[in-house]
């Protein structure tokens, strides 16, 4: 799925038919709110952008993008007005994969997409994780410690897969929880310190890597 976020109608309709004609599903949005409304219900394997928007602007929408976690790896392409060249140098460093500047063709938006989807395609990795004496397969969900299996509950498993696949980066409690039990799960950080708790004891001595940052959350790291 590729999302559109244009405001003008009748330029979104062409990229979305274009998109469609090559071959892609797309989606065309006409501001921010209803692109996040999308968002949380589907993330979409390349995002294009324009600049000018009526209520948040592209730039702005960028940045909440690279710092979402669940977003923070998808391909961003931003549309910028000809001659803004100071919006393409803002756009790069924020994050943005590439830029086509107004107005462009349909051969070239396609063009880019292909590049950009290219560039961004995961590379083949180990379907194993492992941080010490830990050890965590995706492809069977299942962890092990010292060669022993550890049974997780769904929550548990996952938290400790977002500390693996991310180790040393901290976590506040509201990024886990939005990460792990979702954007619109109602309840307390209270929830994280629980869910860690039985962590810890399943992982046994291994469970000190996952470090408590006070005031702030947690973070996973192995013991030097």
């Amino acid at each position: 799925m590729i999302y559109c976020v244009e405001d003008d109608a009748g330029i979104r309709d062409m990229m979305v038919y274009a998109l469609n004609a090559a071959g892609f599903e797309a989606h065309g949005f006409e501001n921010g709110k209803m692109f996040f409304e999308e968002i949380k219900k589907r993330i979409p394997r390349l995002i294009m952008l324009d600049i000018m928007l009526p209520d948040e602007d592209g730039l702005t929408i960028l940045k909440k993008i690279r710092e979402n976690l669940s977003t923070s790896s998808v391909p961003v392409i931003m549309a910028t007005a000809k001659g803004t060249e100071y919006d393409k140098v803002i756009g790069l460093d924020l994050g943005a994969d590439d830029y086509l500047t107004k107005p462009f063709g349909m051969m070239e938006m396609i063009s880019r997409v292909k590049a950009v989807l290219r560039r961004s395609e995961p590379k083949v990795s180990s379907k194993l994780l492992k941080i010490g004496n830990i050890e965590l397969d995706t492809e069977k969900r299942n962890v092990t410690v010292e060669g022993a299996d550890v049974q997780l509950t769904l929550k548990e498993y996952e938290l400790l897969y977002l500390f693996m696949k991310n180790p040393d980066c901290v976590f506040k409690r509201e990024q886990l929880l939005s990460e792990v039990w979702g954007t619109d799960f109602i309840g307390e950080t209270r929830t994280i310190d629980v869910h860690i708790g039985t962590l810890r004891n399943k992982l046994g001595k291994y469970g000190e890597y996952i470090r408590t940052m006070r005031g702030v959350g947690y973070r996973l790291r192995e013991e030097k």
